[in-house]
């Protein structure tokens, strides 16, 4: 029963995954590109813990809360950008 759920999980954050790129790519301005890209790490997220619960190993835990710390930076550093035209003040 778990297994049936993570595959079909896996596979709906996939196609979410797919989605959000393609808003990346064509979206219509910098501000829905950096939400995508926000979007697009979290659904990175979801998938290495996906893949963690599949495999029943705590590795791909942290490697989620790695990206989660640089995509958090990452989406302030480009929000910063994008309002003040520079990072460092």
């Amino acid at each position: 029963m778990l297994s049936t759920a993570v595959t079909l999980a896996f596979a709906l954050v996939a196609a979410s995954l797919a989605l959000t790129l393609w808003r990346l790519l064509w979206g219509p301005d910098k501000p829905d590109r950096i939400l995508a890209l926000d979007t697009l790490y979290v659904n990175s997220i979801a998938l290495l813990v996906l893949y963690g619960i599949y495999l029943n190993t705590a590795l791909y835990f942290e490697a989620a809360i790695l990206i989660a710390m640089m995509g958090f930076l990452s989406t302030v550093a480009l929000c910063k950008y994008l309002l003040r035209g520079d990072i460092i003040e």
